[in-house]
C-alpha cells in the first residue's frame, strides 16, 4: 500500500498507512506525552497521557492507539488535546507518593518531568493515598510500587523481548497491583531493562540506588565487554568512577536494550583483587616494586630463559575480550621475539579442521527474516543475551526454531524439533541433518531462509574441528547463512589482529606472557594449564585482578586497566570496529595494556614499537590486517573413532563466570545460584543414577585423567544418557581438565 498524508499541527507529513499517530509524530519531531508507550513495545493505550484532538472525532483520542488515515488532522497542542492530558495527570498524581526528595529516580523520571508541564500546582483530592507492599524480587532490582502507574512497560517487555512472563497485573480498578505471578526472583538475563523502561521510580537498580544522583554523573559512550555482540553503552561516571552503566541505541545491534551481565559487571571494576602496583617474585615471593624495576626483572628473566631453552619455549595466552589494539600487540611481541606461540582460544580444545578458520561474519539482521533458525551447540540466552532477544523478536514473528544440544536448556521459546545427545554422539547427530535422515533436516529443507548459530559449547567440543566443518556442510546444503558466535567481546578482533598460533600450540612452555588470563578459571583445560604454568622458568602476567594461581607462579605481575580505563577498539561478530575510549580513572597503578607492551618490546630493543597513541597501532592493524595466518589446512572428512560406552562430561560456563570481571560483579554472582541452580555439583539423569549405582544428594569424586574433585550428586532432567554436567569456569571445579571430554564418576563410601 503506498503512503498517506495526514497533517499534524499544521504540518503535512507522510504516514504509512498501518502507522499509529503517535509514531509519525515521533518521526517528524513533534513530542506527544506518554508513559505506557514504547516504540519497541506493543501498544497498551492504558495511560491515556497521549490524548490528542483529532479533527472531526467527538472526544481526545490516544496517540499510540488511533491508525493514521488519509486527510487526518491532529492537534497535540490545542485547548481540547491540553485539557485531556492535564486531566489524565491529576488522575496519575492522585496516589503518587510525594517521594521526590529521596527518590532515587530524581531527575530522570518521566512523571516528575510530565507534571511540570502538565500538571497543577494544587489538587482537590483530600482523601488518604493508598501504598502498597514492596517485592523482594532479587539482587538486581529495587521496588518502591506506591510509585506504580501501572503503564505495564515491565509487564510487556518481559512477555514480548525477555521471552518470560514474571511480572504481571493482579485484581483491577485502585487495587491493581504489578507483582510477580509467583513469589521468587527475576531471572531474565535481560531484566534490568525494566529499570531504564519505568517512567517513575517504581523500579530502579539495586546495586547504584542512593550512591549518586543523575545531576552529579558525566555520561559516557563506550562497547558492551562481555559477549562477542558489541552492544552500545553509556557509562555514568562521577569523579572518575564508574557508577553505573545504561543502554545506547544501536538499532541493528541491541536496539535499546542490554544484558544484565553488561549492566550490572561494573561492580567487578573496584573489587578488592584489582592489582594496583607491579611485582616481582623474589626468594619466592611477590613483592610491590617501582614500574622500572619490574620491566628490568622481567626483562632479565625473559632472556635468561630463553638464552637458554630458545624462543621456541616462549608462550602467550591473551584473552578473546582484550582490545585490538592489546591483541595485536602481543602477538607482534611474540613474533618479534620469535615465537608464534600466540592464542585468545583458551577454552577451546580441538583445532584439526584448520588454524586459520576465523569466525564468519553474521549480522543479527540475518533473524529478521528467517523461516528456520538452528542452534548448534548454543545455549544462546545465557551465552549472548541480546543475540537471543533476536532469536525471540523471529520465533514471535513466527519462525521455527531447532536445536541440537548437549543439554535440554529451557529457551525462552518454543523448539519445532530437538536433538539432546551427550556428547560422544553429537557428530553423529550432525551427520544426520547433513545427509538429510530426519525430521530436522525436513524443516530444514522447507525453509526459505535458515540462520545457523554455532554457541560456544559446539567450540569448545572435543571434536569441534568435526563440528564446524559439518556446519558449514550444512549451511551450505541448506544454503542458510552460519554464524560462529564466539566467547569473548573480541574473537574476531584477535584473528584481524594475527592473535592465533602457526601451528598448534606445544602443551607446555618454559616461559609465558599472560594477558588478563586467569588460568584457573579462563582455560579450557585449568588442570593442565596450572600444571604448566607451575613447572615453567618464567611467567609474566599482565593483570587486572590478582588470582591464586598467578600469586603462586607469575614472576612479574604488571598491573594493567580493565577496558573502561582504556582506548581500543572490539571487532564484534558483523565485523564492526567499534573504537572506544576511556570513561574512567585508572586505579592505583594500573596502566593501559597495550602502553605496558610497547614498554616492555621497549625494553627488549624491540624495533616497530614506537606508538604514541592506541589510535596509531590500529591504524597499523588495519593496513596489514593479519585475519588470515598462511597454515597448512587439515582436511577431515572421516568421523574420530569415540567409545560410545563411556561417561562424558558436558562443561558449560555459566552466564556470570565468563571473566574476571563478570566473576567479581557481586549482584550478578548473587543472582547466578538463582538462575542457574546450584553450579557447584554433577549433575545427571534418573538413567545415569541407574547406571552407576548412585543417589541424589551423595558426595562423589569425578575424575578426568589424573584429576579430581569431590562433588555432590544432582538429579538433571536436561541431561542426556551417557553424560553428566560439570560447569567449567567456577572454583569448585578447577582441578578438572577439559570442559567437553571422557569423565569418570566414583561413590566415595
Amino acid at each position: 500500500m503506498s503512503d498517506i498524508e495526514i497533517e499534524i499541527d499544521g504540518q503535512t507529513c507522510t504516514a504509512a498507512p498501518n502507522q499509529m499517530v503517535i509514531q509519525v509524530a515521533d518521526a517528524v519531531g513533534i513530542y506527544i506525552p506518554r508513559f505506557c508507550y514504547h516504540k519497541h513495545l506493543s501498544v497498551a493505550a492504558n495511560c491515556r497521557m497521549c490524548l490528542v484532538e483529532v479533527e472531526k472525532a467527538p472526544k481526545p483520542m490516544p496517540a499510540c492507539a488511533t491508525p493514521v488515515a488519509a486527510g487526518m488532522k491532529v492537534f497535540t497542542r490545542s485547548a481540547k488535546a491540553l485539557a485531556a492530558q492535564r486531566a489524565v495527570m491529576e488522575f496519575l498524581l492522585i496516589n503518587h507518593p510525594l517521594d521526590c526528595p529521596i527518590c532515587d529516580q530524581g531527575g530522570e523520571c518521566e512523571l516528575q518531568d510530565l507534571s511540570l508541564g502538565y500538571g497543577k500546582a494544587d489538587s482537590y483530592y483530600c482523601e488518604g493515598k493508598r501504598s502498597v507492599k514492596d517485592e523482594d524480587i532479587g539482587p538486581l532490582i529495587a521496588t518502591d510500587m506506591t510509585r506504580c502507574i501501572q503503564c505495564t512497560r515491565c509487564v510487556r517487555f518481559g512477555t514480548e523481548i525477555a521471552g518470560i512472563r514474571e511480572l504481571g497485573a493482579t485484581d483491577r480498578g485502585e487495587n491493581m497491583e504489578i507483582t510477580t505471578y509467583i513469589k521468587h526472583t527475576i531471572q531474565s538475563e535481560v531484566s534490568g531493562n525494566i529499570i531504564d523502561l519505568c517512567p517513575v521510580g517504581a523500579l530502579t537498580s539495586k546495586p547504584y540506588r542512593f550512591t549518586a544522583r543523575a545531576w552529579e554523573l558525566v555520561q559516557s559512550a563506550t562497547i558492551a565487554a562481555h559477549d562477542c555482540i558489541g552492544s552500545h553503552l553509556y557509562a555514568h561516571t562521577r569523579d572518575g568512577k564508574v557508577m553505573r552503566v545504561v543502554p545506547r541505541e544501536n538499532t541493528a545491534l541491541n536496539e535499546t536494550w542490554i544484558s544484565d551481565r553488561d549492566r550490572f559487571s561494573y561492580e567487578g571494576l573496584y573489587h578488592e583483587d584489582r592489582v594496583q602496583k607491579p611485582m616481582i617474585r623474589e626468594n619466592g615471593k611477590l613483592k610491590e616494586v617501582s614500574w622500572q624495576d619490574a620491566f628490568a626483572f622481567a626483562l632479565q628473566g625473559l632472556q635468561r630463559t630463553l638464552n637458554r631453552s630458545g624462543v621456541a619455549e616462549l608462550a602467550g595466552l591473551i584473552s578473546p575480550s582484550a582490545t585490538l589494539e592489546e591483541l595485536y600487540l602481543f602477538q607482534k611481541l611474540l613474533r618479534s621475539v620469535g615465537s608464534t606461540n600466540v592464542e585468545h582460544r583458551l577454552r577451546q580444545s580441538d583445532f584439526s579442521d584448520a588454524m586459520s578458520v576465523a569466525p564468519l561474519v553474521f549480522s543479527l539482521n540475518e533473524f529478521s527474516d528467517a523461516d528456520v533458525i538452528l542452534l548448534i551447540g548454543s545455549q544462546i540466552h545465557k551465552e549472548q543475551p541480546i543475540a537471543g532477544v533476536h532469536v525471540q523478536k523471529a520465533f514471535k514473528r513466527g519462525a521455527k526454531i531447532i536445536a541440537v544440544n548437549m543439554l535440554d536448556y529451557d529457551f525462552h521459546f518454543s523448539l519445532t524439533e530437538k536433538m539432546i545427545v551427550a556428547p560422544q554422539a553429537f557428530v553423529s547427530a550432525l551427520m544426520e541433518i547433513n545427509e538429510g535422515k530426519n525430521a530436522m533436516a525436513a524443516v530444514l529443507s522447507s525453509a526459505k531462509k535458515v540462520c545457523i548459530v554455532l554457541g560456544a559449547a559446539a567450540q569448545n567440543h572435543m571434536q569441534a574441528g568435526l563440528v564446524r566443518t559439518l556446519a558449514e556442510q550444512i549451511a551450505k546444503k541448506y544454503n542458510a547463512a552460519l554464524g560462529i558466535f564466539t566467547e569473548g567481546a573480541n574473537a574476531m578482533g584477535a584473528w584481524i589482529a594475527g592473535a592465533v598460533p602457526e601451528k598448534q600450540m606445544p602443551t607446555s612452555a618454559k616461559a609465558y606472557l599472560l594477558l588478563n588470563v586467569e588460568p584457573d578459571k579462563d582455560c579450557g583445560n585449568p588442570a593442565a594449564t596450572v600444571h604448566a604454568l607451575r613447572a615453567a622458568e618464567f611467567v609474566v602476567s599482565f593483570s587486572i585482578f590478582h588470582n591464586p594461581i598467578l600469586q603462586a607462579c607469575a614472576h612479574v605481575i604488571f598491573p594493567i586497566v580493565p577496558f573502561t580505563e582504556t582506548s581500543g577498539t572490539f571487532v564484534n561478530m558483523a565485523g564492526d570496529w567499534q573504537s572506544f575510549t576511556g570513561v574512567a580513572n585508572a586505579v592505583g597503578e594500573a596502566r593501559p595494556a597495550w602502553k605496558v607492551l610497547r614498554v616492555l618490546a621497549n625494553y627488549l630493543q624491540l624495533s616497530g614499537f614506537d606508538y604514541e597513541s592506541s589510535e596509531e597501532v590500529r591504524r597499523e592493524v588495519k593496513e596489514k590486517s593479519l585475519a588470515r595466518v598462511p597454515v597448512v589446512v587439515k582436511e577431515v572428512n572421516v568421523v574420530a573413532d569415540i567409545p560410545k560406552n563411556k561417561i562424558y562430561r558436558v562443561g558449560d560456563i555459566p552466564i556470570y563466570e565468563v571473566d574476571s570481571i563478570v566473576r567479581r560483579a557481586k549482584a550478578l554472582q548473587a543472582i547466578q545460584p538463582v538462575m542457574e541452580g546450584e553450579l557447584a555439583a554433577v549433575r545427571m539423569s534418573t538413567e545415569m543414577l541407574t547406571q552407576l549405582q548412585l543417589r541424589e544428594g551423595m558426595e562423589v569424586r569425578v575424575k578426568q585423567g589424573e584429576h579430581s574433585v569431590r562433588l555432590p550428586v544432582k538429579l538433571d532432567t536436561h541431561v542426556p544418557g551417557g553424560a553428566v554436567f560439570v560447569p567449567g569456569g567456577i572454583e569448585a571445579t578447577k582441578e578438572l581438565g577439559n570442559l567437553f571430554g571422557e569423565i569418570e564418576i566414583e561413590g566415595i563410601d
